[in-house]
């Protein structure tokens, strides 16, 4: 199987399955004396875990049970580093870091031996590999992504050191959208929305899909900020700034769909208005944007204004409804899907959507370094 390595300076390599032995990845490129620990790391990966919706209010990831929008399966997520770090710090060799499943529970997959499950990858599998791993989905689970939430809290650890954050929330899911934007009410709500009232809603609508068993997708926000962040990230005319965000935005599994700035709503406006005016700031000196409808990035260049875009968010497909399939003989028949899932996406694609995005600009920022 190819397409694992992500980056050009800023490498990764992924592997592992769902129902294996063990996930993990492998960094290649980060540069040496970059403070790093476990600790570091596993603040990510507790984020990524089910029902860990609440780490900055109470400190301790919340128990599955009482999140109804997650999956009751039960993961420690424990990190191993095993290479690339000594007395704290990085080396500038590959850090390797392992990450052992402990919870699974492969007889739950049971009647998706011979059967396809709709809305999964199961099928294309099949047809691309002639065999395929049911337990879970294996590489195509989205259990796949704790590997890639490891990696980029490192890359976030060095964005920080740069004076760059990048934060991420639901703003839609369910139909239900946030009216308002405060940052600390993110992760105090099971939602990870910024919006508490709209979160309330959210988790309501949540509750009533799962009772019918079926799920809901929706929509997640990310900003790249902060003092450090410098125009001109990207590389054209390929490795645009936007394009390798979609690239590493759409490689996650969940995802249909991303848009920067002003988005598809560019369509319906007239230049003159999609346009954002500049002026010099008195403080700095330097140009600022009053608007950002182009999301903080022209000509596939940052601008040094916020990076700003939205990702789509499918519905879960593992629903407990009777679905029309078909199996692995050409017969048509009918599925249930047992086991433990999901019933929105949202609150756990947050991290993920975020190591991705440190990822991309992390790789841009050291490629930046040689551009003159």
């Amino acid at each position: 199987m190819a397409g694992n390595t992500f980056g050009t300076l800023f490498r990764i390599t992924t592997f592992g399955e769902s129902h294996g032995a063990a996930l993990g990845v492998t960094v290649d490129g980060c540069p040496a004396g970059l403070a790093l620990d476990e600790k570091v790391i596993q603040k990510e990966l507790d984020r990524r875990r089910p029902g860990a919706h609440s780490e900055t209010s109470t400190g301790i990831p919340c128990d599955p049970k009482l999140n109804p929008t997650s999956t009751a399966r039960k993961e420690a997520d424990a990190c191993e580093i095993l290479s690339g770090v000594f007395n704290g710090q990085t080396t500038g060799t590959p850090i390797a870091i392992l990450i052992r499943n402990t919870n699974q529970k492969s007889d739950d997959y049971g009647d998706i031996v011979t059967k396809f499950r709709p809305g999964h990858a199961d099928y294309p599998y099949l047809k691309k590999y002639g065999i395929r791993d049911y337990r879970g989905g294996g590489r195509s689970s989205g259990r796949e992504t704790a590997a890639r939430v490891a990696a980029g809290a490192i890359a976030q650890a060095f964005l920080a050191l740069k004076g760059i954050t990048v934060r991420a929330w639901t703003s839609e899911a369910a139909l239900i959208k946030c009216e308002t934007f405060k940052e600390t009410e993110i992760e105090a709500n099971q939602m990870r929305a910024c919006d508490s009232k709209a979160a309330a809603k959210m988790l309501e609508r949540v509750i009533e899909l799962k009772g019918k068993g079926d799920s809901a997708g929706g929509i997640v926000t990310c900003r790249v900020s902060g003092a450090g962040l410098p125009g001109g990230l990207g590389e054209p005319v390929f490795d645009k700034l936007d394009a390798e965000l979609a690239h590493a935005i759409l490689s996650i599994g969940a995802v249909k769909g991303i848009e920067f700035g002003a988005g598809f709503e560019s369509a319906r406006m007239t230049g003159s208005e999609w346009n954002d005016p500049m002026r010099i700031d008195e403080v700095t000196g330097q140009p600022i944007f009053l608007s950002n409808h182009a999301g903080g990035i022209l000509g596939g260049l940052s601008t040094g204004a916020e990076i700003t875009f939205n990702v789509a968010v499918k519905p879960v497909p593992s629903i407990s409804m009777t679905q029309k399939t078909t199996d692995i003989y050409g017969k048509e028949c009918d599925i249930e899907v047992h086991g433990r899932h999901d019933v929105c996406l949202c609150p756990r694609i947050v991290p993920v959507v975020e190591a991705m995005t440190a990822l991309v600009i992390a790789d841009l920022y050291l490629r930046q370094l040689a551009a003159r």
